[in-house]
């Protein structure tokens, strides 16, 4: 285990807030009727204040970082003594919580605790403030050569997933960085050598859900014991050709296929597990290496991410689609890259932006809905090598060569650093608000899982 670090603010608890872009409603919500008032004779009652410490907080977060949110509130409660009481406030720190950092859910002891770590791992994204480890798990369970081979990664606020070419899903725990669970589909006839790979992972912190090329849909609960999985939805590779990326969210799954035309969309209610629609002509030019995808390795043919909840975007190398998950499938905004083509490996997308590269390297972050331009940079040298990239809230990290890089797209693609160790070539990638998770491969063909926590400085 290494660690890498740089001057930093960790121990400054008052300077500690971020926030997501473009929030839909009022930011205020109505006072809890169970908390005390002050009385009729004071000018400034707890619940204004609160709202006032709101406002203030998320118009900084807006304006130019949410990390600055924190300093804004500290004036706020340095106006007197009253104001700074209503700091005590949990119900205060949990409005923030929520409205910064977009936090419905206590992972600390109280609110304020939750808004402060939030802050602190912010800015050590900032400050290259990190722990770097290597995710070790036994590989003598392999069945055959491509076994470990990694093809895609899922972070949720506990674990790590990591789905590999012969349909395993191996379960890390983030706090002790173990190996807890290989996860296995059931056996079925092959349609070609990789038709069991993993293509894409949805996890919660109570149950995993994981799709292979040849469109079966499998589920399992993170607490179960063994490697046991229950098949949801099993796949018609036939007429459907192969699934290359798979998603999810709270109400659907979604997924991207290639090798038949007019069915790339397919839409999952996962309450009932039933198909909701099929549809879409964005893979029908891919159509032929849809059928590669299943036999041989091939440049990734597309992408696919839930924005929102209730918004897909998908990626190929000549368009980007949005699409609607409520209103069966319904287009929402396209963006196409004619000239130069796009480097599919360098989108990804988090709950409010995407960021798209094309083969010169040029990346752009746009909101999904408005496909108004958040910011642009540039990513060296990637038309001459492999460029692996992904978003969280508040960075965009790409990985080319072995080297990755890291910019903030909240101050217009600002280029922040990169990391200090080298990764070799790059199989899949993941980053969330606290970790970055790699997969790579030398010569051997073994993946190797490497780890960055942000949160624990």
């Amino acid at each position: 285990m290494s660690s890498s670090s740089s001057a930093s603010d960790n121990g400054d608890s008052s300077g500690g807030l971020s926030s997501v872009a473009g929030r839909s409603g009022g930011v205020f919500e109505a006072p809890s009727p169970s908390r005390p008032r002050h009385s009729a004779n004071d000018v400034w009652p707890e619940p204004f204040l609160e709202s006032l410490a709101v406002q203030v907080a998320v118009d900084a977060s807006l304006s130019t970082s949410p990390v600055d949110a924190a300093p804004a509130l500290a004036n706020v409660f340095r106006v007197c003594t009253m104001w700074q009481a209503v700091s005590r406030s949990d119900h205060l720190w949990q409005l923030l919580s929520h409205q910064v950092w977009a936090r419905t859910r206590l992972m600390h002891d109280t609110w304020r605790d939750e808004f402060i770590y939030r802050h602190r791992t912010a800015r050590n994204f900032q400050t290259r403030s990190y722990v770097h480890v290597t995710l070790n798990f036994d590989p003598s369970d392999m069945d055959e050569p491509d076994s470990l081979s990694c093809r895609c990664l899922r972070l949720s606020d506990l674990y790590l997933a990591a789905g590999f070419a012969d349909g395993t899903v191996r379960l890390f725990h983030l706090n002790s960085r173990l190996h807890v669970r290989t996860l296995r589909p059931p056996p079925r006839d092959r349609f070609g050598r990789f038709s069991r790979a993993v293509s894409g992972i949805v996890i919660s912190d109570s149950r995993l859900v994981f799709a292979t090329m040849d469109g079966d849909i499998h589920v399992a609960e993170i607490n179960g014991v063994g490697s046991h999985t229950r098949t949801a939805f099993v796949g018609d590779i036939v007429n459907d050709g192969a699934l290359v990326d798979f998603t999810g969210c709270g109400r659907y799954w979604v997924g991207l296929f290639a090798g038949v035309p007019g069915r790339a969309f397919h839409i999952w209610d996962c309450i009932n597990e039933e198909t909701t629609f099929v549809g879409g002509s964005l893979t029908d030019p891919e159509a032929v290496m849809g059928w590669h995808t299943l036999t041989e390795l091939t440049m990734s043919l597309g992408r696919l991410r839930i924005s929102g909840g209730e918004t897909a975007v998908a990626c190929t190398r000549w368009r980007i689609t949005v699409i609607d998950l409520r209103n069966q499938g319904v287009i929402i905004a396209e963006d196409e890259e004619q000239r130069r083509g796009l480097i599919v490996t360098g989108f990804d997308a988090n709950d409010q932006a995407y960021v798209r590269m094309d083969s010169r390297g040029n990346a752009i972050v746009r909101r999904v809905r408005t496909q108004e331009t958040v910011c642009e940079f540039r990513v060296s040298r990637a038309a001459q090598r492999r460029v692996m990239g992904c978003v969280n809230r508040l960075h965009a990290f790409m990985c080319a060569g072995g080297v990755m890089r890291v910019w903030d797209v909240q101050r217009g693609g600002e280029y922040l650093y990169s990391f200090r160790e080298r990764v070799g070539e790059v199989d899949a990638i993941v980053a969330n608000d606290r970790h970055v998770a790699v997969a790579s491969s030398s010569s051997t063909a073994v993946s190797t899982i490497h780890l960055w926590d942000f949160g624990a400085p």
